[in-house]
């Protein structure tokens, strides 16, 4: 069934998505910009960061992906890398299922092509329009695509400004990293039933850090984080059965 009552033009449609989130796309060039610095002091080289963000297109992963980064291709934790984007973007599993209703029956290979320009901002905007019954593909695509361009682009802004930062701590982009995560954990933030699962994560994390070379601290956190949410899930629903 379509979300739309009457037939739209994807053009129009498309660009109405992008409007909306041009909010969004000034928030993804802030820490965008500040991706690009990071990565060029990790050691990536140009190609290195165009096809990660061109490929993966994901902030969190990717920041966490730096964490993980060396300089020597050969000690490259390729493993951990995987994990580590695996359980950071493990959300859109139920993110993108909640789509569904916008695609045809038919064309399933065609809707999963478009979940690649799903980002957590345009997928919310785009559920809110399907509130009101005026959402679409289109829609979802033009917000998508507008974040993408403001993501590549800043990033290689910021790699061609971290040519000229020697000593990223002296401008204080040391805590840059840390400063992001805390920004996209408030903006995560669903109420008190997140601090379980939080702090779960993080002591797991710094306990393991403390015992654990390398940087398995931040895989053991975050799957015990993810463990613990569900547990917390599967009770909550068991309450109210």
């Amino acid at each position: 069934m379509s979300t739309l009552a009457a037939p739209y033009r994807f053009s129009d449609q498309f660009l109405a998505g992008a409007r909306a989130c041009v909010p969004v796309a000034i928030s993804v060039a802030a820490y965008g910009l500040v991706w690009g610095v990071l990565a060029r002091g990790a050691g990536l080289s140009l190609i290195e960061v165009v096809m990660m963000s061109g490929l993966v297109f994901a902030g969190s992963a990717q920041f966490v992906a730096l964490d993980l980064w060396t300089a020597t291709p050969s000690s490259l934790p390729i493993g951990p890398l995987i994990l580590a984007a695996l359980i950071v973007n493990l959300r859109y599993l139920l993110l993108t299922a909640t789509l569904r209703p916008l695609y045809p029956e038919k064309g399933l290979w065609r809707g999963a092509l478009s979940m690649y320009l799903v980002t957590d901002e345009n997928w919310a905007m785009t559920v809110a329009a399907m509130a009101r019954g005026g959402s679409s593909v289109a829609f979802l695509m033009g917000g998508g695509a507008l974040a993408w361009i403001s993501w590549m682009s800043t990033n290689l802004i910021g790699y061609g400004l971290g040519s000229a930062i020697d000593d990223p701590a002296r401008w204080g982009l040391d805590f840059a990293f840390t400063a992001t995560f805390l920004a996209l954990l408030l903006g995560m933030w669903k109420g008190r039933g997140d601090i379980v699962p939080w702090l779960v994560a993080a002591l797991t994390a710094i306990a393991t850090a403390q015992f654990v070379e390398g940087s398995w601290h931040i895989l053991v956190g975050g799957v015990a984080g993810s463990l613990a949410g569900a547990l917390v899930e599967v009770r909550k629903h068991a309450h109210h059965a």
